[in-house]
């Protein structure tokens, strides 16, 4: 099926199932939608023929969650074939995955979970990436982790990871400014630091979200949650950096508590306002 190219333009919002009729029935005023892929791995299923149906209209991003490609487990060939079925069908314009791992001796687990930011698992976040694009025919974006604490190992920052990773395996980068905001606030380090450390040239995506803060015995801890406004001190970041991320495509990231259509639109809106995009 041959879809109007549509161009990732100003703030999208995730495409999450209360809020899918709204966009079967009409066709309400979002820059774009990204959904996660695996949400519409079946061919012949309702939400892929639903999914079919609103790629008409938007653009689409595809966000994963299951290549799990930091483990040392090798890439599914069964999970890299479904994928690239949906992205020759759907025609995304962009497809992300995360800087983690979630499987080990073929069992998954329920979390994205840490790397430690040595050159051994920047050289094989290298080869997994690259064996990844190669096979979907397609780059790939990586997203930048929320993070509670840090291994003892390191040879490297994480955007300096980050940074290496691009370069050598061809990859870009979904800057998710409220992981780095809950990151540094857990580790006490200075979310600007890390804004300065990044190579913008290789941001393609940008993922805001709000969090939840949890107070434990050993203090509060902020948990990327993705069920509340985005923060304040998000805001600010975005603020500070609005000439660089108002050329990015801008996606607001809501999936517990999902509130009213409304309320998602309006925090785009809130977004575009911080960019300094005009919005209807």
């Amino acid at each position: 099926m041959a879809y109007q190219q549509h161009l990732l333009t100003g703030t999208g919002i995730g495409l999450r199932q209360p809020h899918v009729e709204h966009f079967l029935q009409g066709t309400p005023a979002a820059g774009w939608l990204e959904v996660h892929s695996e949400n519409y791995l079946q061919e012949k299923s309702k939400r892929r023929h639903q999914l079919r149906h609103i790629r008409n209209h938007y653009a689409i991003s595809c966000h994963g969650i299951g290549l799990s490609l930091g483990s040392s487990d090798p890439l599914s060939q069964t999970h890299i074939k479904s994928l690239k079925a949906l992205f020759n069908d759907i025609e995304p314009s962009l497809i992300s995955e995360h800087l983690s791992w979630s499987s080990l001796n073929g069992r998954f687990y329920n979390d994205l979970l840490p790397l430690p930011y040595t050159h051994e698992s920047l050289n094989h976040m290298i080869t997994q990436v690259g064996q990844a694009q190669d096979l979907l025919g397609r780059q790939i974006l990586i997203e930048n982790p929320s993070s509670y604490l840090a291994f003892k190992q390191a040879d490297m920052s994480e955007p300096e990871l980050l940074n290496q990773l691009s370069q050598h395996s061809g990859c870009k980068l979904l800057l998710d400014l409220n992981n780095i905001f809950v990151s540094c606030s857990n580790m006490n380090t200075d979310p600007y630091d890390y804004l300065a450390s990044i190579n913008w040239h290789q941001v393609a995506e940008i993922h805001l979200a709000g969090h939840t803060l949890k107070q434990l015995p050993q203090g509060t801890i902020r948990i990327d949650t993705h069920n509340n406004p985005v923060c304040e001190e998000v805001w600010g970041m975005v603020t500070t950096y609005k000439d660089t991320l108002k050329h990015i495509p801008c996606l607001i990231e809501w999936d517990a508590d999902i509130p009213s259509l409304d309320v998602l639109m309006a925090e785009a809106k809130k977004a575009q306002h911080y960019l300094g995009i005009a919005h209807d």
